[in-house]
This record gives structure tokens, C-alpha cells and sequence, in this order.
């Protein structure tokens, strides 16, 4: 039958003869045949016009009357559409499945796994990674520059450390943060900030928390909580087309340290194995059960608020509480008075609710030359 064909190169209407011939419908423009496959026609009808296209060759089109087209082709060309509507159907499904697969995996099969990836880590790797953390977050959170306050938390940083059973080296320090926290980094670097410390009642308190966060150090409980957060970091890679970059969450996570959240499991399990490490060294493990008590019940100097900053990442501390307190012995100060006194002002204005004082202390903007000699002063790891 005859027909107008444009090539969509041009606007020229050219004559043409079709044909259907099988499952294919040939096209002669004077000496130049096409062949298009039914399967992948489609039919747009327009008064009683019927333009016919092909998915092969989209801007080409065939135009004939209606009358002519239908009988031609019958049902074949509802049938083909049928056919390819069901290989979409199909091919949505998969991706669909597949996408299913991929947050399954991210979700449920990433923390699963962060245990066991966790502690396949390498040591090397792991403290490679956390020179990099604290050299990021040493940007975001000052390091107080009180030299005797920090020299005494390194100490019992060390004589904690020296009990548990890690490769790490055990490095605290004191630093300015607009928050109630205490924190692990991956490679033994545990941060305590300076409004944790004003929060502390005792040594007993202080020396419980980082005996805590020591043990989460211990059973790299940390390494878990930056792999869960790497599968997240995937997972936003695979929605935005690889726009965040997996290989830049290190940075990411660098400064969202202090949100590295655990388990139930492994907040009670770095709690239990906190006080072990506290009775190994003679040190009384009293101070864990009041200061969560404290922290639930929102007593601190802000009320509610700050409290609410350091539940954020340890949660369930009733229940915490008086699983410490059931586990807890007596036994000598973590500290002497001397050296309680100098983490007390480490981060300078010691115990000041005035709230310039607590500016400065949180944004690092204390008279540093006031409290120590500047050739004593101890600048971020």
C-alpha cells in the first residue's frame, strides 16, 4: 500500500510503499528499503491518519490512512505492545528487587556484618583512620590548653588502657564542645568535652566514663559504628548517582564523631566490662550509677536539655544505672585532689554558669594566659 514516509532529516513528505511481511513491516523509498520490527512499532492515530514509528530509527515516520494500516495489521501490533509492556514490567520488577536488595543489605546485612568486619580490621588500618579523624574533628572541637588537666587525663588514660586488652594506645583529652559527651575515635583517641567534665561531681564519675569509653575501644565497638555508618554512606552513593562519594565519608564521619552511636548490647557491655577495668586497677567504680541517674533524670546545670545531648548517644541509662550500681565496688580515687582540681578547670573558668564564661569555654575563647604558663600549654594531637 502507499504511504508517506519522512526520515526525519527533513520535513519532506516521500513516497512509500509498505508491506508487512511476517513479524517485520518492510518500507521502500524508492530504491532504499527499511525493515522495522512489529514488536517495536508504535501507532499514534490522528483523525484518520495512523503514524506509524519505530523504536530503532524514533525521529522516522510512516503515515498512511487509517483503513489501509488496520487491516494490514491486525491484532499483531496490540500483541507486540503487550509483549513489550511485560518485558517493562519485568525489567521494573528487577530493579525494583534490586534496588530492595541493596537497602536490605545496607540496612540489616551492614550491621550484621560491622561486627565481624569490625574486628578483621586491621590494627594498622584502623589507627590510620583515626589519626585522620582526630586531625579532622581537632578542627571542629579546640583542645582545652589547660597542661595539668590534660597530663592527669592522660594518665588515667594510660592506667585504664594498660588493663584492657587492645593495641591501641589510649589518648584522652579534654576538648571544647558545645555538648554533654564523651566519645571514642577509632585507634584509641577518646575525647571528653569540657561541659562533661563541669557535669561530673567526682573523679569516681569522670574515671567511669572514660573507663567506658575505653572499653568501647576494647571490643571496637567503635569500628562497628564507622562501618554501619560507611554502608549509609553507600547507600546515599547508590540514590544520588555517587554525588557524597564513598571514599569522602571518613570526613564525613570525622565530623559527626561525636554521634557515633551503639547497640544496647554494646553500651551495656562497654558499661560491665568499664567497672572490670576500673576493680583491675584498684579504682572504685562507684561514680558510673549516680551520674547516669543524674543524666536521666535531667539534674545537670541546663536541665533537661544537656542531658538530653549525652542520652542521645548512650540511651537506656535507668536500666544502665542499676546494672552499674549492682556491679560497682569500692576502692582509691581515680585522682588526687590536686589533680581533680586541674581536669576541673582544663578547659578554664572552672565550674562558671555565667554564660559568657561557658562561651568561652565551649568555643575555646578563655584567657589561656591566665590559668598556664604558655610553655605548658598542649596543643591538639
Amino acid at each position: 500500500m502507499f504511504a508517506r514516509f519522512y526520515d526525519g532529516h527533513s520535513a519532506r513528505a516521500l513516497d512509500a510503499e509498505a508491506a508487512l511481511d511476517g513479524d517485520v513491516l518492510r518500507i521502500l523509498v524508492g530504491r532504499e528499503e527499511r525493515v522495522w520490527r512489529v514488536r517495536d512499532l508504535t501507532v499514534e492515530v490522528e483523525a484518520d491518519q495512523a503514524r506509524v514509528s519505530s523504536r530503532k530509527e524514533r525521529d522516522a515516520r510512516l503515515v498512511l490512512p487509517v483503513g489501509d494500516w488496520s487491516p494490514m495489521i491486525g491484532d499483531r501490533l496490540v500483541e507486540a505492545a503487550k509483549t513489550r509492556r511485560q518485558r517493562e514490567w519485568w525489567l521494573i520488577g528487577g530493579l525494583t528487587a534490586a534496588a530492595a536488595g541493596v537497602v536490605l543489605f545496607v540496612t540489616v546485612g551492614v550491621p550484621a556484618l560491622s561486627g565481624p568486619v569490625a574486628r578483621a580490621t586491621p590494627v594498622s588500618m584502623e589507627q590510620q583512620m583515626g589519626d585522620n579523624f582526630n586531625a579532622q574533628i581537632s578542627t571542629l572541637f579546640r583542645t582545652c590548653q589547660g597542661a595539668a588537666g590534660q597530663r592527669a587525663l592522660a594518665g588515667l588514660g594510660d592506667r585504664i588502657g594498660a588493663r584492657a586488652d587492645t593495641p591501641f594506645d589510649i589518648r584522652v583529652r579534654a576538648v571544647n564542645a558545645p555538648m554533654v559527651n564523651a566519645f571514642a575515635l577509632p585507634g584509641g583517641y577518646i575525647l571528653i568535652t569540657d561541659d562533661l567534665i563541669r557535669e561530673a561531681k567526682s573523679p569516681e564519675e569522670l574515671s567511669a566514663v572514660i573507663a567506658h569509653e575505653v572499653a568501647h575501644v576494647e571490643k571496637r565497638h567503635v569500628m562497628q559504628a564507622v562501618w554501619r555508618n560507611f554502608g549509609i554512606g553507600m547507600l546515599l552513593d547508590l540514590i544520588v548517582g555517587g554525588g557524597t562519594g564513598a571514599g569522602q565519608q571518613a570526613v564525613i564521619l570525622a565530623g559527626q564523631a561525636s554521634e557515633l552511636s551503639y547497640s544496647r548490647a554494646a553500651e551495656l557491655e562497654a558499661d560491665g566490662r568499664g567497672q572490670a577495668l576500673l576493680h583491675a586497677d584498684g579504682l572504685s567504680s562507684m561514680g558510673m550509677a549516680p551520674f547516669f541517674e543524674r543524666m536521666a533524670a535531667g539534674e545537670s546545670h541546663d536541665g533537661v536539655s544537656d542531658a538530653a545531648e549525652f542520652l542521645a548517644t548512650h540511651p537506656d541509662s535507668r536500666r544502665r544505672a542499676e546494672a552499674a550500681r549492682s556491679a560497682q565496688r569500692a576502692g582509691r580515687s581515680a585522682l588526687t585532689a590536686e589533680e581533680w582540681r586541674s581536669v576541673r578547670d582544663v578547659c578554664g573558668v572552672e565550674g562558671s554558669d555565667n554564660p559568657v564564661d561557658r562561651l568561652k569555654r565551649r568555643f575555646g575563647l578563655g584567657d589561656d594566659a591566665s590559668t598556664a604558663d604558655k610553655g605548658d600549654q598542649v596543643s591538639p594531637d
